[in-house]
């Protein structure tokens, strides 16, 4: 019979919140009041249900600050009114799970609309500072929505860049699904049109780098609306959860949990989030790579002879290390200006006078796409035009050149035996394979025999003849 192993792990152990491989289940919630007998456990109840590890709480309606613990080992942490005698109104918590208790590593009451708590991650370096609000409504004095936008910006700007902040709550600000001029900070799959409140909130997104969660993921009206009106028939979408735009690809869904009940007349609004990093790609080779080929034509030779002996002229008078410095750096300087780093693969063909007419062509394709009259726009166009004519011109040129050098080459190479360089040169001759309706029927090159227009089909039947004659000697 075996028996059921026990877990060794330290219920006090400091524990992560994020983690890359497995989503965790955030949520936040207008409850609309907690200082009720029982409500706590109901809300405390629905949050086990739906396997919420976090679920920030506005309206708490609960006054001053603490910190308390449920029957059923669920944290509280609020927030409130701290005047004596202050009104049962606002107010904001988080609950905890206890795992998520034993991943927090400090929390701070702010005042009655706002409180934060900082979280461990996976990465050690990186925190997730989570801010649980309740806004101001649009009927609000614009002095109080200046005073918490204002305190909440403070929050935001005081947490590290490499930490991840999320902000959710209820903001009392409908963002719609028009997101014209908020491309960065939200999406197309809003709900409604967006008002005074959201045009706020959405330039407070703005500023601080955030992204809206409930308009990035297209989901059914019904899992968007976070809030019904008295009537039963409005629909807004007013509670919103926030993340870094540095921790987009972080968030995987945001959408509403109609079945959690609280006897509020808004919906749970639940987002999984799961850690994403960017990988630290290191080159395995950091050697720069110069453009070498380009010294086959004459000028470019030319030119970077001049460029280095300028160079070489004022290294006088110095020490053996610091002179090979000096000429290591003169001739890598020298590469840079003249040759040009090998960032992108091209045709081997395509000369050095030729790339400069292909750069050429794409600054006249730039001053094109800057003009702004009509005559503007006519006359770079035929500037961009005829720099197209010299490129397609030069780049022919550079290819017949090209081909007819390798078929000499490949001449050369069977006049003297040497396979190794007849076989290499015919395969960039004959390229990749490619199957044909037409075959070469002659030994003379035809157009519409072979559709490269070279020496091929002749050049292989003297290899041919070449190896059989090398390998079957005549007995004469």
């Amino acid at each position: 019979m075996t028996q059921r192993r026990e877990s060794r792990q330290d219920p006090t152990q400091p524990i992560a919140l994020l983690s890359p491989k497995s989503a965790s289940l955030l949520g936040t919630w207008n409850v609309r009041t907690m200082f009720q007998p029982g409500r706590a456990t109901i809300i405390a109840h629905e949050m086990k249900r739906y396997k919420l590890s976090i679920l920030g709480l506005s309206e708490t309606r609960w006054t001053s600050s603490g910190e308390m613990k449920l029957a059923d080992g669920t944290t509280i942490i609020y927030s409130g009114h701290q005047d004596d005698g202050a009104p049962h109104t606002e107010g904001v918590a988080f609950m905890l799970t206890s795992e998520s208790r034993r991943a927090m590593i400090s929390w701070e009451p702010i005042n009655s609309r706002i409180i934060t708590a900082r979280f461990r991650t996976k990465h050690k370096k990186i925190t997730a500072h989570i801010i649980q609000c309740y806004a101001p409504t649009n009927d609000s004095t614009k002095e109080d929505k200046d005073d918490f936008y204002g305190v909440l910006t403070e929050i935001v700007d005081k947490a590290k860049e490499r930490d991840l902040v999320m902000i959710m709550g209820d903001f009392n600000a409908k963002i719609g699904e028009n997101n014209r001029g908020y491309e960065q900070i939200m999406g197309k799959h809003g709900l409604g049109t967006i008002n005074e409140n959201g045009e706020r909130f959405a330039d407070f997104c703005a500023d601080c780098n955030l992204v809206i969660g409930g308009s990035l993921f297209p989901h059914k009206t019904a899992h968007k609306a976070t809030w019904v009106s008295p009537d039963h028939v409005t629909e807004n979408q007013i509670d919103h959860i926030c993340i870094s735009q540095k921790f987009r690809r972080s968030l995987l869904d945001t959408r509403v949990k109609r079945g959690a009940d609280a006897a509020s007349d808004h919906h749970l609004l639940v987002a999984r989030v799961r850690l994403k990093l960017k990988r630290n790609y290191q080159p395995r080779n950091p050697r720069i790579k110069y453009n070498v080929h380009y010294l086959m034509d004459s000028d470019t030779v030319q030119s970077f002879r001049l460029s280095l002996s300028n160079r070489f002229q004022p290294l006088q008078d110095l020490n053996i290390e610091d002179e090979w410095s000096d000429i290591k750096e003169s001739i890598n300087r020298t590469c840079v200006e003249v040759l040009g780093t090998k960032t992108a693969e091209h045709k081997e063909w395509i000369t050095p006078g030729t790339m400069g007419s292909i750069s050429k062509r794409k600054h006249l394709k730039e001053e094109y796409n800057r003009s702004r009259t009509r005559r503007e726009k006519a006359e770079a166009h035929k500037r961009y035009e005829a720099a197209n004519s010299e490129v397609k011109r030069k780049i022919k040129q550079d290819k017949r050149e090209y081909y007819d050098t390798l078929a000499t080459k490949a001449e050369e190479a069977a006049a003297h035996g040497n396979m190794r360089d007849l076989y290499d040169t015919t395969r960039k001759l004959a390229g990749k394979f490619q199957q044909t309706s037409s075959q070469v029927k002659d030994k003379e090159v035809k157009d519409d025999c072979d559709p490269t227009g070279y020496r091929l089909p002749s050049l292989l039947f003297d290899v041919t003849k070449f190896y059989e004659a090398s390998q079957f000697p005549s007995s004469t």
